[in-house]
């Protein structure tokens, strides 16, 4: 009873009711990045103050002391081969300067963990998460059936009203052969996105709505995810469909939603000349000699051979985080020739371990597993009620590092912020402050104050 009151007084501690919608607020502006990292280091600046002075009188009121470690110990993880990596980096002061720049992602993952750490927080912060995948995956069917995202219209009239420029340039969506959702035709990364969040949307709508919510919602998602074009959201989401469903609907009925989904697959084939056009490209390379496996990677095997050239040339410490750019022309395999992608060097490898192999080196690549290791022992040891307020968190993250698919470029900002925020999410709830509670299911404990789910 002791512990449990302690619980409720720190999770109505004020200055940290906040920490949940500062979070969302972060993700919900992703569509228009600059403002999203506005937030993000406003969040981040705000909450060092707050957060070191409380780590030095009762750090435990806002962290445990487990989850103070470990996500300490992730943001190193990340962080550490940026500065290693740029002591002899092929742009030196790039690598540098990445570096100090993300210093800001620490008291972020602080602030991040924060949000999760009582079950009210972790009811309005992964809700709130649910709510906004399925307000893009509506805006994406939306996009599908009358051809144009209304909430990337709403934002690109608001932005030419205020400024007098809209989002995109005529340049930047002359060649979108793909759904562009809320990010626009010049950012189209929705695919990736949605299927790194799915999780949060499918347990929401399977605490809710049982099983039937679960399909009703995974319909929805896999329908946008595969209209937005990107192979690497494909293999994202089915490893999730997988993970999340079998728990919930058995290895049979399961059976039946991925029977279902390959017979809207072929369908769409059939339909949609953007789909077909990546299916038959992924089926050649079966039978394809290796110039035709590149071109149906979409150029990646030339990347690839370029990354595993700048790793025998600088095995230690890389190139230099976010130096892959500079350093591909001297690594390129098929120089002078037009590359896949079109013109210009390629900008990062396009695959997690050999990024940071190129770019952080041997030393990069055992910290980044040390953190993994750390994350995972954390979860190994963790009680069944950690683990189930921590599930979603968990799949999220696991899905956007696993290391046989592709990737965006985990040292950028925008994909980096997403993946720090999935693992301070992950280390946030799995070792939250309430750990002696038991959720009821929706993220809310027995022992929180009624009064929260008003004020949430």
């Amino acid at each position: 009873m002791q512990n449990s009151t302690a619980a409720d007084r720190s999770a109505s501690a004020p200055g940290w009711r906040w920490a949940p919608h500062w979070v969302l607020a972060f993700v919900a502006l992703w569509p228009a990045p600059g403002y999203a990292e506005a937030v993000m280091v406003l969040g981040a600046l705000v909450a060092i103050v707050r957060l070191l002075l409380a780590r030095f009188s009762n750090g435990t009121a806002l962290l445990s002391v487990q989850a103070w470690a470990l996500t300490s110990v992730l943001f190193c993880a990340y962080w550490l081969p940026e500065v290693l990596s740029s002591i002899g980096a092929v742009d030196g002061g790039r690598a540098l300067r990445e570096s100090v720049v993300d210093l800001r992602y620490l008291p972020f993952l602080w602030l991040v963990a924060s949000a999760v750490a009582t079950a009210r927080g972790r009811r309005i912060t992964f809700g709130g998460l649910a709510v906004i995948v399925a307000v893009w995956t509506l805006d994406g069917l939306a996009e599908a059936f009358f051809g144009s995202s209304p909430l990337f219209f709403g934002i690109d009239a608001a932005k030419q009203l205020i400024s007098g420029r809209p989002m995109c340039s005529a340049e930047d969506v002359a060649v979108v052969d793909r759904l562009s959702g809320v990010l626009g035709p010049c950012n189209l990364k929705i695919g990736l996105v949605l299927a790194s969040l799915s999780p949060f949307a499918l347990y929401f709508a399977g605490r809710r709505f049982g099983s039937g919510g679960w399909i009703l919602a995974a319909v929805a998602l896999g329908l946008v995810i595969l209209l937005a074009g990107a192979r690497a959201s494909w293999l994202t989401f089915t490893l999730v469909l997988l993970f999340s469903g079998w728990r919930l609907l058995g290895w049979k009925r399961l059976a039946g939603v991925f029977l279902f989904g390959v017979v809207t697959v072929g369908l769409l084939t059939l339909a949609s000349p953007q789909v077909r056009e990546r299916i038959e490209r992924t089926a050649h390379m079966v039978a394809a000699d290796e110039s035709g496996v590149d071109m149906a990677l979409s150029g990646r095997m030339r990347i690839w051979s370029a990354a595993l050239c700048m790793v025998g040339e600088r095995p230690v410490n890389g190139v230099g985080a976010r130096g892959f750019r500079e350093a591909f022309p001297g690594c390129d395999p098929y120089a002078g020739k037009t590359a896949a992608w079109g013109e210009g060097p390629a900008l990062h490898a396009h695959q997690i371990v050999l990024e940071v192999l190129s770019e952080t080196g041997v030393l990069g690549l055992l910290l980044w597993l040390a953190g993994a290791a750390l994350a995972w022992r954390a979860w190994r040891y963790a009680d069944t009620a950690a683990r189930e307020r921590a599930r979603p968190a968990m799949l999220a993250l696991a899905v956007t590092v696993f290391p046989f698919n592709t990737h965006l470029a985990f040292y950028s900002t925008f994909w980096g912020g997403l993946t720090l925020m999935l693992a301070a999410l992950y280390a946030g709830s799995l070792l939250a402050r309430d750990a002696g509670e038991s959720d009821n299911g929706n993220g809310e404990s027995a022992a929180e104050d009624p009064g929260d789910h008003a004020a949430g």
